[in-house]
């Protein structure tokens, strides 16, 4: 994940929130599986935004790029040292990869359309980028009934879908259901564990909270706790509890040659 932000936004400054962030992003082996199963066949994998090492594959050769000097500190020992440079401006020379991972954040690069036209530059085989439909994340119940003002800031930051594949030149579009148990602590995993949201350790690592207005984040973590102590919110969604997996938030376009 880049530390900056498209123009116009408030930056997340990752120096300061990254700490920590790899205790609670973990990857959840469904979602990778889902990944790998992408990249196919490729033995060499450019990973651009690469955070905290989140779902690259072990099995491959991987070279990460990281603007983020926190971020790139998280990330466990076993896994390869990530180089800085942004996603808009890779070293690297034209299809010298078989494939490409962009992995939530596209959102973050502070120029999506030049990042994406990089990674399609610089590789000769499949490029993989998970980001979340951002048509659907405007009913996430969370967004709706707590965070209405990050809907506005959520449409400026997250590339459609089908302008991602457009960039890279064609792709075909995948939902991932995101697990009702997901391992993975981004902000949409809990669907269906509400009361995760009022652990602000688990806030600490979803990038939508340093971008909200002064006294957003406390105001709707007091609301949801008050919601869930009254039964309020099972009373309008308590049917999630009960359900396997949230379809259509999560996506992968894969774009080959």
């Amino acid at each position: 994940m880049a530390s900056t932000e498209t123009p116009g936004h408030q930056s997340i400054d990752y120096e300061r929130h990254g700490r920590g962030y790899a205790r609670h992003r973990r990857p959840d082996p469904r979602i990778a599986a889902r990944i790998h199963a992408a990249l196919g066949d490729a033995r060499t994998v450019v990973n651009v935004g690469a955070g905290s090492g989140s779902y690259e594959p072990e099995d491959r050769h991987v070279v990460a790029f990281e603007p983020s000097e926190v971020m790139r500190a998280e990330r466990p020992r076993h896994l390869a040292p990530a180089i800085s440079a942004p996603a808009e401006d890779l070293p690297l020379d034209s299809q010298s990869v078989d494939a490409a991972l962009a992995i939530l954040t596209v959102h973050h690069w502070d120029d999506p359309a030049a990042g994406l036209r990089e990674l399609r530059r610089v590789t000769r085989g499949p490029v993989v980028v998970a980001t979340f439909h951002v048509a659907a994340l405007e009913s996430y119940w969370m967004l709706a009934d707590y965070l209405p003002e990050a809907i506005a800031d959520d449409r400026r930051r997250f590339p459609d879908v089908t302008r991602i594949a457009e960039l890279l030149g064609g792709a075909r579009l995948e939902s991932v259901p995101v697990p009702a148990d997901c391992a993975d602590g981004f902000f949409e995993a809990y669907w269906a564990r509400p009361e995760a949201y009022l652990d602000e350790a688990v806030r600490s690592a979803q990038s939508i909270w340093p971008r909200l207005p002064p006294g957003a984040e406390q105001r709707a973590v007091r609301s949801l706790e008050a919601d869930l102590t009254s039964g309020a919110w099972d009373s309008r969604h308590g049917r999630l509890r009960r359900q396997p997996a949230y379809d259509g938030l999560l996506m992968l376009v894969i774009s080959q040659p």
